[in-house]
């Protein structure tokens, strides 16, 4: 794989076994003292998902199974080892730098629309699109970050929490819904239906996007990645969506891509210490997603296990 070239920035190849033990143990000690929540080094130490939750983790877990089970009676999930395998060593090793309490379960969808969502209990869903969507690793790490995120916050209970408290009706059940409200990159498939939902409950929802971006930022960079490759895909898909109408912002689940960017942009340069290298790429990224691009069910070829990631260096 040729060497990745970008403005400032200059791509290494190394031996793939070591990138997460090197580069996500010990990062560099951040200059200046940062709220907990920004404090890089206590990840996984942290309570992140802590407030009130009539969800006990054990429930949670049991809900996660039965929407699991729901989503992959009615879609068509991807069972290539090659591809389940990759993203499956992709999101463990970014579970291992997060603060998400319970184990994460990973699976990939075949469709098209550059989008995956959380369920409770630690249930991830993966599009076949948004890995085409993504141009390098760290873009899709950004994004299982995001999810992951989800998941340590417990925002899907945590949110049917409060529709319990104040008695917000078939809201819970709305969370809950199998094919996820709310992506992880900003495709919303029911704009219009959330005209039904309270305006104070959409901001909260929109919050909650806030904080897994701001974590997920967090977790993609302590397993190395580059933190700002995921703001690119935001960038490019919501690019892409505005093409479509979509809901006004005020009645819309996620803040706007420029907001989120922002907000993003403003935690890397505050929180986010500087480093010589970081994970842009890997020759298994780009094998799997020219897979995906011509996948077919009845006719799979050996996966090569030769495959080396790409860093980047920082030119300072």
């Amino acid at each position: 794989m040729k060497p990745q070239l970008r403005v400032s920035v200059l791509a290494l190849s190394v031996v793939f076994p070591l990138i997460f033990r090197d580069l996500s143990a010990l990062p560099p000690p951040q200059s200046k003292k940062v709220p907990p929540q920004a404090d890089i080094n206590a990840i996984r130490h942290r309570n992140v998902g802590k407030g009130v939750n009539l969800y006990s983790r054990e429930k949670e877990l049991a809900l996660g199974k039965q929407f699991a089970q729901e989503v992959e009676r009615s879609s068509k999930v991807i069972d290539d080892p090659m591809t389940t395998g990759y993203v499956n060593r992709l999101c463990q090793s970014l579970a291992r730098n997060s603060d998400a309490q319970m184990p994460i379960t990973i699976r990939v969808i075949d469709s098209d629309i550059a989008d995956g969502f959380t369920l409770p209990g630690g249930f991830l869903y993966i599009n076949k699109g948004l890995i085409l969507q993504a141009q390098t690793e760290a873009e899709l790490a950004g994004a299982l970050a995001h999810g992951i995120a989800h998941t340590a916050l417990r925002s899907s209970t945590r949110l049917a929490t409060r529709a319990d408290l104040i008695q917000l009706g078939s809201i819970p059940a709305m969370i809950f819904l199998p094919h996820g409200w709310a992506g992880w990159v900003g495709y919303d498939p029911y704009a219009k239906l959330n005209l039904a939902i309270p305006l104070t409950f959409l901001k909260e929802f929109r919050e909650d996007e806030l904080a897994a971006d701001y974590f997920g930022v967090q977790y993609a960079y302590k397993a190395g990645y580059d933190p700002d490759s995921f703001l690119l895909l935001i960038a490019r898909v919501a690019a892409q969506s505005s093409r479509n109408k979509r809901a006004p912002k005020t009645f819309s689940l996620f803040p706007s891509a420029p907001d989120r960017i922002r907000a993003m942009e403003n935690e890397i340069a505050e929180v986010l210490p500087h480093r010589e290298q970081d994970i842009i790429s890997s020759s298994e990224f780009e094998a799997v997603k020219e897979r995906i691009s011509s996948l077919s069910l009845t006719n799979l070829e050996e996966p090569s296990r030769n495959a080396k990631p790409t860093l980047r260096k920082r030119l300072i």
